[in-house]
């Protein structure tokens, strides 16, 4: 493997989160900040974002949104995010995902975690939420610290524990010329 930064070599989507730790005021700002810094085509910036606490009504509303073998695991989380973005663009979910993995990247840089959703009820969470028109749920982002892996259901507990896989780097690349200026 590339020697990658630590921030990407170990980043990881766990289930198992420490249901008492709490996302403090200073890392919640980090986080949104880092998704504020994060590359949009033009500079629209056409992410919004409702961040929840566990057990407050923002949280609570994000969390019955979420299909119910989601919810097992994700009511744990120290806060729900719900990562939106402006309609009328194609290229608005992307600079999302942008803004979400930037975010993510400073989540481990804190010695947080982050599990992203994106099977979620969107017309909920547009009402729920009282979403402006033509903002567009499109990903959830659970954030916590780690928690114990054996609290987790028994369904859930082999893919948490088991080895972190992803296909090898010749399988992503569409042409044999891109392989070569990689290998």
């Amino acid at each position: 493997m590339a020697d990658l930064t630590p921030l990407l070599a170990f980043r990881w989507s766990p289930r198992s989160f420490d249901p008492v730790a709490e996302l403090s005021r200073e890392d919640a700002t980090a986080l949104l900040e880092a998704a504020r810094w994060a590359p949009s085509a033009g500079n629209a910036q056409p992410w919004r974002f409702a961040l929840g606490h566990r057990d407050d009504e923002t949280f609570k509303r994000i969390l019955v949104n979420l299909p119910e073998r989601e919810q097992r695991w994700a009511q744990r989380a120290a806060a729900l995010l719900l990562g939106a973005h402006r309609t009328g663009s194609a290229g608005h979910a992307y600079d999302l995902g942008q803004a979400v993995a930037h975010l993510t990247v400073q989540a481990t840089a804190l010695g947080l975690h982050v599990r992203q959703l994106h099977d979620l009820d969107h017309a909920g969470l547009a009402a729920d939420l009282d979403l402006p028109a033509g903002v567009r749920p499109h990903v959830v982002a659970a954030v916590g610290q780690l928690g114990d892996p054996l609290s987790l259901p028994a369904d859930l507990l082999r893919s948490e524990t088991g080895l972190r896989r992803r296909l090898p780097l010749a399988e992503l690349l569409l042409t044999s010329q891109a392989a070569k200026c990689v290998s």
